[in-house]
């Protein structure tokens, strides 16, 4: 598929491997990530690992926190910490995933309006959260969690 923009393509490479059994692994910028590449769940007494479905989930995380801690820099954003919860349903047939939905929690003194800034550009600008909006039905909000005066923590 050609690219719309000028720029060269930015390209990603990973290696990956299944032995017998379903344990699997994918090597990607020299770490291993394991994952279950069984047909269904772990037999007895095997480790639980996630599948493909969990590491896609986990790649929405990651490129929404990723994007944080890029717009925090480039919108001058002060935040403290950022946490999420995502959540995706698979659908079938045929096999897909339908929805994801996420929850963005950022430690921040910033107004509402400036979370909001926030919030446009991790999603126009995710790479991640750019190709899964284009496949599947992409809902999320953020929320910001306020530090109490003087505490320097926020609440439990």
């Amino acid at each position: 598929m050609a690219s719309t923009g000028n720029a060269a393509p930015t390209r990603y490479e990973v290696k990956g491997e299944s032995l017998p059994g379903g344990r699997a692994s994918i090597a990607a910028r020299g770490g291993d990530i394991l994952f279950d590449g069984a047909a269904g769940a772990s037999g007895p007494g095997e480790e639980k690992l996630p599948g493909p479905a969990d590491l896609m989930a986990a790649a929405l995380a990651a490129c929404i926190l990723k994007n944080v801690e890029r717009f925090s820099k480039i919108l001058r954003f002060d935040y403290r910490r950022a946490t999420i919860d995502v959540a995706v349903e698979r659908e079938e047939p045929p096999p897909r995933i339908a929805r994801a939905r996420y929850r963005l929690q950022v430690e921040t003194d910033e107004s509402d309006a400036r979370l909001e800034l926030l919030h446009r550009n991790i999603r126009k600008f995710g790479t991640i959260t750019n190709t899964i909006a284009a496949a599947a039905d992409l809902q999320g909000e953020i929320i910001a969690v306020r530090t109490p005066a003087g505490t320097g923590t926020a609440p439990a």
